[in-house]
């Protein structure tokens, strides 16, 4: 068994331990910003294609005390690299410290750079890599003195699903998506609404968890061109997430007042393939209305810190809670923005707060209703 480690947006642990226990992880454990448990080489795979809300998976090589560069050289130098970097590898190094002795980010990559290329040089009988292979990125955090090393499974983060090939200004990632839905207990049933869609973000990750379908079935991964993870696993995983999707009749909907925005949902629902799921129309939020009896409204509008000023906010949002306190009293209503004063400029103070970050902006989602 391995440890494997997911790094997530603060504010998200909680919802990231739920999904590996869902997947039926052993020896789940969150702490701030990152999620442990014990897997294997499927596990690997299975982490990486049905993860929403995680940033990616980390396989962890090795914790050790690290008050020193002495310690931090010898530390990385016997990890038995060889075990998982062939010799044409690349192996670039990236990471960061906190509350340790040794603050300087640049050295200490230096230093772990300097430690594996040596044990590896060592090991292969050269003394340049050629690092013209595959990469097996490696990450180091020190935190109170303590180093831990991996390696990065995902490649490219989680977020990146593969159907945004393109955006509108200052999207939300769809890894916050996915948690804003998941927060509003969203499943498929109810009527679901984003009257602020943007590239249709929100919208597409409902619809993706309300046919259950993996976020990353439609891309790739850096541990599939691993040679030490065999390729069948992948295939073993993706089959497994695929029988377990549903079908059916789901009523997600999807308004922005940009009909280019709007138009780009469209486009972007089709590359993840659910369009048939969502309707998209140009539409003013502030005149928002539903009818049904209960649902959930999940959104992100514009705030000053993105496309508007603070006057132009605290006006859109006094006329979206105006249309909101219009709607039947059963729907439950997630709003999330960065604005200090957003109760106060929506008309209604939250039943419910949960401190979120999108990118470095520090936010809130404003739960109201059961």
């Amino acid at each position: 068994m391995m440890t494997l480690t997911i790094p997530c947006l603060f504010g998200l642990e909680s919802l990231v331990a739920d999904e590996m226990k869902r997947l039926n992880l052993k020896d789940v454990r969150a702490e701030n910003g990152r999620v442990h448990c014990e897997g294997d080489a499927l596990d690997i795979a299975r982490l990486n294609i049905n993860l929403r809300c995680g940033a990616r998976v980390l396989l962890e090589l090795a914790r050790f005390p690290a008050s020193t560069f002495e310690e931090l050289f010898q530390g990385v130098y016997a990890i038995p690299w060889e075990e998982y970097i062939p010799r044409e590898g690349e192996f670039p190094v990236k990471g960061y410290t906190l509350n340790s002795q040794l603050h300087s980010v640049p050295a200490c990559q230096a230093i772990v750079k300097k430690a594996s290329a040596k044990r590896l040089g060592e090991k292969y009988g050269v003394e340049t890599l050629p690092e013209t292979g595959s990469r097996y990125h490696i990450q180091f955090s020190i935190v109170k003195d303590e180093a831990a090393i991996y390696l990065d499974t995902s490649g490219e983060g989680l977020y990146k699903r593969g159907y945004r090939a393109q955006g509108v200004v200052a999207p939300l990632r769809e890894t916050l998506a996915a948690a804003l839905v998941t927060l509003a207990r969203y499943r498929g049933r109810d009527p679901f609404c984003d009257p602020f869609c943007g590239s249709g973000t929100i919208p597409i990750e409902a619809a993706l968890i309300a046919k259950n379908r993996a976020p990353g079935l439609d891309r790739s991964f850096a541990a599939q061109k691993w040679k030490n993870i065999p390729s069948s696993i992948w295939m073993t995983a993706a089959d497994e997430a695929m029988d377990k999707e549903f079908h059916g009749n789901y009523d997600i909907w999807g308004g922005d007042i940009d009909p280019e925005a709007v138009a780009l949902s469209r486009h972007n629902a089709q590359l993840a393939g659910v369009d048939e799921c969502i309707r998209f129309e140009v539409s003013d939020a502030g005149k928002f209305h539903r009818d049904s009896e209960y649902g959930q409204l999940v959104t992100n509008p514009p705030y000053g810190e993105r496309l508007l000023d603070r006057q132009q906010a605290e006006a859109l949002y006094a006329s979206f809670g105006a249309a909101c306190r219009e709607m039947p009293p059963k729907w439950r209503i997630i709003v999330l923005s960065s604005h200090t004063e957003f109760e106060r400029s929506f008309g209604k103070t939250a039943d419910k707060k949960r401190k979120l970050y999108n990118g470095m902006i520090k936010c809130d989602a404003f739960m109201y209703g059961k």
